[in-house]
């Protein structure tokens, strides 16, 4: 056991006193929840360049609300009302007749002038916009712009002409005008949690509002620092074995080392690399979110969950990639064994997503109660607020370290001939053999 852990000390601080591991403990979360930081960061940057764009209204009833709505909107939105600091650009609609004789020519000319920056886009309003009926295109409304689709001007003319129209609709069905506002007040639908008893009082609690932090970002959050663990530990496993064999360098530490101490040394060293990581994050984590008063948001009840999960997927995959790179002679010889053997890692993040909004459903179950998937899947379902049967987690623990002790012990096996075996590409059938000869 003293050498296990002088193995374990080794890969250790092999790890965690580089440079590299100090940078990638820093830039590893920016990595991971960039675009959400650059987004918060960013928000205040945005172009204030004035866009002018074209109306063509056959309909001949949107373009004076329109220029009347977009007054209004430069008024309140363009400048800070404290700094008077520009922080929105102005819209600039200019209203033009539409060409009845040759309207594609219309278009090509306006389509033009964008190309050529002298306008940012133009609204071609159909006739029958007011009633929708007939062809689709006669009721149609295109917006035409470089980037349209991602348009702020396009969400703005969405949300001011469709009340707008509505309001028409309802005047000519005969309705009070002052009763429209009532009529198409849009009445969110919350989200609730459910009802439930007081265990010491037996008083019933109101059931309280469900956010998507507590949803979607916690569950969420868990996975991608798992799987981020699982990568920086168990990952460098097969290229670090592959290195130490083709190097002569594990002939010389098998001169005092039993190939199953080796091994076991290299996955433990991982292990504690990951946890080291693991703790920080999760630590910082709580003390962050106690500070800005988010402490209500902690899964504190997930944590002891989240660590055993841990400890297994990383053992498990360790164990693994250790006795692949064991049977490895070059780093071609890695490279091609790298993507099979993180598949179980790959797996569910391709499909996180439907277990996260459906964790009760049967696929969601049976899959994540599959040893090689569990670890992240009963995670992120355990994590999920619809809540899952008690008795899945324990069956899911189970069945994963069962499977996670068969692994050890096959990849044991594996490591200890194949460590030594110079020569040769790795083959399934050869590692089958000394997985059952040993």
């Amino acid at each position: 056991m003293r050498r296990v852990f002088r193995m374990v000390k080794r890969e250790y601080l092999a790890s965690v006193k580089t440079k590299a591991f100090i940078i990638m403990l820093v830039l590893m979360p920016v990595l991971m929840g960039g675009s959400g930081i650059a987004m918060y960061l960013l928000r205040g940057q945005v172009d204030t360049t004035d866009k002018q764009v074209t109306v063509l209204d056959r309909s001949g009833i949107v373009a004076d609300m329109l220029l009347k709505a977009v007054e209004e909107r430069n008024k309140s939105a363009v400048y800070d009302k404290k700094t008077r600091k520009k922080i929105q650009p102005a819209y600039i609609l200019d209203v033009v007749k539409p060409d009845e004789k040759d309207p594609q020519a219309q278009r090509l000319r306006l389509s033009d002038r964008i190309r050529l920056g002298e306008l940012h886009a133009f609204l071609e309003i159909g006739p029958n916009v007011r009633h929708p009926k007939g062809e689709q295109s006669t009721f149609s409304i295109k917006y035409h712009a470089k980037n349209a689709a991602v348009d702020n001007i396009r969400n703005w003319l969405n949300n001011t002409i469709n009340p707008y129209l509505r309001k028409v609709r309802i005047k000519d069905a005969g309705v009070d005008e002052s009763k429209a506002d009532e009529i198409m007040a849009w009445l969110q639908v919350e989200a609730m949690g459910l009802v439930s008893v007081d265990e010491e009082t037996g008083e019933i609690k109101e059931a309280k509002r469900t956010s998507e932090v507590e949803a979607f970002i916690v569950p969420v959050i868990l996975f991608f620092l798992m799987f981020m663990l699982v990568m920086m530990g168990a990952m460098p496993l097969l290229q670090t074995t592959m290195e130490e064999k083709t190097q002569r360098i594990a002939e010389v530490l098998l001169g005092c080392l039993k190939p199953h101490e080796f091994m076991a040394g290299k996955v433990i060293g991982g292990l504690a690399v990951s946890l080291t990581v693991a703790f920080i994050y999760i630590i910082g984590g709580i003390f962050f979110l106690g500070n800005i008063g988010l402490r209500d948001y902690i899964p504190f009840a997930m944590i002891p969950w989240f660590f055993i999960f841990l400890v297994l997927e990383i053992v498990m995959l360790g164990s693994l990639l250790a006795a692949l790179g064991s049977a490895c002679n070059d780093p071609k010889d890695a490279q091609n064994l790298t993507f099979p053997a993180m598949i179980p890692v790959f797996f569910p993040m391709f499909i996180f997503m439907p277990i996260l909004q459906e964790p009760t459903s049967s696929f969601a179950t049976w899959l994540s109660l599959f040893p090689p998937f569990t670890p992240m899947l009963m995670l992120i379902r355990k994590a999920a607020p619809v809540g899952i049967p008690a008795w899945q987690p324990w069956v899911g623990l189970i069945g994963v370290m069962l499977f996670t002790a068969f692994v050890v012990w096959i990849g044991g096996r594996i490591f200890r001939v194949g460590i030594l075996m110079q020569g040769g590409a790795p083959k399934l059938s050869n590692m089958i053999k000394w997985a059952i000869r040993g």
